[in-house]
């Protein structure tokens, strides 16, 4: 279906090559993971098969790419159009109408369809992706995941025979990841249609592929094999996998179900050994005075149902709370009234003993750092270190030195490099660089993990543990909970914008079914969250 003979590929105005040397078949049919580190060139990749690379992007392109017995370097993205269909990152970048009904249908009214099917094939999407209650909302009222489903709803209206996806489950919640990836392999199994996926949460679609691609970047070659075959050689492997290496685990789990039978052992190990520690939340909210207060909001967005109902909450200082939830819960609204960019229409939010309501917004992002779920909007200098620079001269702050803040994030090599070029984890990582430039008190990230692969959110996790035990208050939106499970003390479960659960983490993921992490799921028992809770155990008990 797919073969890359040799090709290599530089973006305008790049000394070296992104992609160097490629080689790889496709097989019709066949569900391809394309995994490797941020930046790596998996986005490059996958726009190599419709034309967007070189024909959007210019650059310089070498080597042979046919699809489908089609070259996309000649016909490019107009050409490929009826036989690639293609989700970006960034679902916005591919909205054209206002109403997600009219989105869907807009490919295919370009495709000159009658209007019949196009009826027929945007209510078998509708239901497809669990999204008809969505049907007649305006796209601009959607939360983040919910937009990522319009996105890949808007492809399949005009079932492709190869369907790409770049970080199709990156905004969803867990359950709705299952049901993207459930529909991805029902197309892949019923209808034969070659799908194309890259992706950084392996624990979520590891199982699903027939085959992976690892892009090392730098110029190594790739390597491709079944999933275990990959995950057994590189670092870039879920939890389970990892804990699977570490106890030599054979044949490597993929899934729950097939570390079952190993977990029993493990267990036995583990029985008698010494209980949770304290937890550390009770130790933060005995003394730690509050530094968010939320009495009574609600808030609605135009003629829509309440964004947030009746929202009662207090915030600590140092606390690293995590807001988990199904898309459209509420989440991102919670933040953006937090740090005063929405006011609530009912109730009051206090922050550093200051009314939002009658506090300038400047005021309060001088001494609160918020990173919204598209970094993007962030970021509008020529240079890494310039948007760092600007953030200091906008807040009147004394210049100092970036180089231990851009080592920590792993941007050293990126200082100078234009933020709008760099891959979506890259962008993420320099957002936040950019906040934390200012030296907040309080820390607000919108799914910081978006685009970033397990290497960069080890270090994210340091950083944001680093960042509390100097007393900074994180409060964090997302539906990574291997992230949860690695840096929160309390989790709030939100849902049709009211707290429904808030406890500490070990306690909410342990009764969780769906927001629990994999090594949790595993073995049902909150002494352990993470691998390193299994292994340091066992350490323990070796000694």
């Amino acid at each position: 279906m797919i073969e890359l003979r040799n090709i290599t590929y530089s973006y305008p105005n790049q000394a070296s090559p992104i992609l160097e040397n490629i080689t790889l078949t496709v097989t019709s049919g066949e569900f391809l993971l394309v995994v490797g580190p941020s930046g790596a060139g998996k986005s490059t990749l996958l726009r190599c098969f419709n034309g967007l690379v070189p024909h959007f992007y210019g650059g310089n392109i070498q080597g042979q790419v046919e699809v489908a017995g089609r070259d996309p370097i000649a016909l490019g993205p107009r050409g490929m159009s009826d036989l690639v269909g293609f989700v970006f990152q960034d679902p916005e970048a591919q909205f054209v109408t206002e109403q997600v009904e009219d989105e869907l249908a807009f490919a295919m009214e370009n495709h000159n369809f009658a209007q019949v099917n196009m009826r027929r094939r945007v209510e078998e999407v509708l239901d497809q992706l669990s999204m008809a209650h969505l049907r007649e909302r305006r796209i601009d009222t959607l939360s983040g995941g919910e937009r990522q489903r319009v996105a890949i709803g808007s492809v399949l209206t005009l079932q492709p025979a190869i369907l790409v996806l770049d970080e199709p489950t990156s905004q969803l919640d867990p359950q709705a990841a299952e049901e993207i990836l459930t529909t991805l392999q029902k197309l892949n199994h019923d209808l034969g249609l070659t799908i194309i996926v890259s992706e950084h949460r392996l624990e979520r679609v590891a199982q699903y592929a027939d085959r992976i691609c690892y892009m090392p970047g730098n110029g190594r070659p790739i390597l491709t094999g079944s999933p275990r075959q990959v995950l057994a050689q590189v670092d870039l492997a879920p939890p389970l996998a990892q804990l699977g290496r570490k106890l030599n685990w054979q044949p490597l789990p993929l899934t729950i179900k097939e570390g079952r039978p190993f977990a029993v052992e493990l267990k036995s190990r583990l029985r008698h050994e010494s209980p949770v520690a304290q937890n550390m939340l009770e130790k933060i909210q005995a003394k730690a005075s509050p530094v968010i207060t939320l009495e009574n909001v609600w808030y609605r967005y135009n003629s829509c149902a309440e964004a947030l109902k009746e929202v009662n909450l207090t915030i600590r200082r140092g606390e690293r709370v995590v807001l988990m939830g199904r898309n459209g819960s509420g989440k991102s609204t919670l933040l953006k009234s937090i740090v005063g960019l929405l006011h609530p229409q009912q109730g009051r939010v206090n922050i550093l003993g200051c009314d939002t309501r009658q506090t300038d917004l400047l005021d309060i992002t001088r001494r609160v750092g918020f990173v919204p779920q598209n970094p993007g909007r962030l970021l509008f200098h020529d240079t890494v270190a310039e948007e760092l620079a600007f953030t200091r001269n906008a807040h009147q702050l004394a210049p100092i030195d970036f180089a231990g803040l851009l080592q920590s994030l792993g941007l050293v090599e990126l200082t100078q490099a234009y933020p709008r070029d760099l891959s979506s984890g890259e962008r993420q990582r320099v957002a936040l660089a950019a906040i934390l430039a200012a030296e907040p008190e309080i820390l607000l990230l919108d799914e910081p993990t978006r685009g970033l692969d397990y290497q960069n959110k080890i270090l994210l996790t340091q950083i944001l543990n680093t960042l509390s035990e100097h007393q900074i208050t994180i409060v964090m939106a997302t539906h990574d909970v291997e992230l949860v499970a690695h840096c929160a003390d309390r989790v709030i479960i939100m849902g049709e914008g009211q707290v429904v659960v808030d406890g500490p983490v070990r306690e909410v993921m342990t009764e969780s079914l769906i927001f629990a992490s994999q090594i949790n799921k595993l073995l049902r028992d909150n002494r352990f969250l993470t691998v390193e809770d299994v292994m340091q155990t066992l350490e323990k008990r070796i000694r």
